[in-house]
């Protein structure tokens, strides 16, 4: 995926921190995943390993359709935060909207890895 559009897809992920249409950090997005709300997940590859390990397993599990982004700083940046290992898009036409930009290659379900 070209610069461009990895920029207009954290672009939206900004828009969707200011409306509170996504949830920041492992934790909140876990509960609502098991609560069935998060209909997109953006990971951080360089996050901790730890953190990691706490979400993507129940993200295979519920089947949450997952992109993944080089660094916790630009995912914490579009959040207003240092660093942000997990994003969980809790608004389904903001994750559909995301989710055609990035294309079906790159949206991943049941545990592989897409990069955006």
């Amino acid at each position: 995926m070209d610069e461009p559009v990895r920029r207009r897809l954290l672009g939206l992920l900004g828009l969707g921190v200011r409306g509170r249409l996504v949830l920041v950090g492992v934790d909140r997005v876990r509960e609502a995943v098991k609560k069935g709300e998060v209909r997109l997940a953006v990971l951080a590859e360089d996050a901790s390993h730890h953190s990691r390990e706490k979400v993507e397993g129940l993200l295979r599990a519920r089947e949450v359709p997952t992109l993944w982004v080089p660094s916790a700083a630009e995912l914490g940046e579009v959040a207003g935060r240092e660093s942000t290992a997990v994003i969980g898009v809790v608004e389904a036409q903001l994750a559909k909207g995301i989710l055609a930009f990035a294309g079906p290659a790159d949206a991943v379900q049941k545990g592989s890895r897409g990069k955006v």
